[in-house]
């Protein structure tokens, strides 16, 4: 088999985020959104591993089944997708007790149907750690990519970004966080991006933090930006957040802050797009 071309050339190899490098080496034409539409459906996959998402430590078996299908449910929801059906895989320990097992499957079970998608079937395997992969099959009819900024466009994001990151170093650090921190209970934002895809040319979700999903969609579109709004590191580290980065035309603000004050989101304009290769500080916010 002939060698793959590099990547990322004349970059040392220990410098390269091996998530991205793995991702590029791939060449389906459908691969570079929250999830791959593919005729007239959509399709997603996430994984929830232990001691790479989460520690059992931390969290009850009803908090890791929710937080796991929420944060699947999120890239459907960011690309203004309705979530229809899910496969789930789980990787279980020996000594999982049956009554974890039920507080798992019930938590996956009732968190998808609160956004109509039904648990179709999976797989079960045994394992050292509890590890989730999640697939959602999605429809929409006007989905939202990551591709279609324009220059002189606003990017904003969703929410009251950073308790995620706060609350991650208070669990290292010991201590306890309230049960509906964002770490373990993510919002997604499906009516204020159903109700605004109409005056936004490009979206995702913020899963690896504000500064690096900045990058990425930055890259997608081939464009920088022009800072509007000072952003600490606490708010651009923030991974798992999973609000909204979207980008749209200067003359939607107002009409997009009323949309976002009618579904209880807060709005905030933090950048422009520019023709220029300005990016933010980016690393990997995971444990391991």
């Amino acid at each position: 088999m002939p060698k793959q071309p590099d990547v990322f050339p004349h970059i040392k190899e220990e410098t390269v985020d091996k998530e991205h490098y793995l991702i590029n080496t791939l060449h389906s034409h459908h691969i570079g959104d929250d999830a791959a539409v593919v005729g007239d459906s959509i399709y997603s996959m996430d994984a929830f591993f232990e001691d790479t998402h989460f520690k059992r430590d931390w969290m009850n078996m009803s908090q890791i089944g929710r937080k796991a299908m929420l944060v699947n449910l999120s890239d459907a929801i960011a690309m203004n997708a309705q979530p229809q059906y899910a496969l789930v895989t789980v990787s279980l320990p020996q000594d999982t007790a049956t009554g974890e097992i039920d507080a798992l499957t019930q938590s996956l079970e009732r968190t998808a149907a609160e956004y109509g998608c039904e648990i179709i079937g999976g797989d079960t395997v045994a394992g050292e750690k509890l590890h989730l992969c999640i697939t959602i099959i999605s429809k929409s009819d006007n989905p939202l990519f990551r591709k279609g900024l324009e220059a002189g466009d606003l990017l904003a994001y969703t929410g009251i970004l950073g308790e995620s990151k706060r609350d991650l170093e208070k669990l290292f650090r010991h201590e306890p966080i309230a049960g509906n921190s964002r770490f373990y209970e993510p919002v997604l934002r499906r009516e204020f991006i159903a109700e605004a895809r109409p005056f936004l040319h490009a979206g995702m979700d913020i899963s690896d933090g504000l500064y690096c999903d900045t990058n990425k969609l930055l890259d997608m579109n081939e464009y920088g930006f022009e800072i509007l709004k000072s952003i600490n590191d606490d708010i651009g580290f923030s991974g798992e957040e999973y609000e909204m980065l979207v980008g749209f035309k200067k003359e939607h603000l107002e009409r997009l802050n009323k949309i976002a004050k009618a579904s209880g989101t807060v709005l905030t304009v933090f950048a422009e797009v520019a023709e220029n290769r300005e990016r933010f500080p980016c690393k990997s916010h995971h444990f391991l």
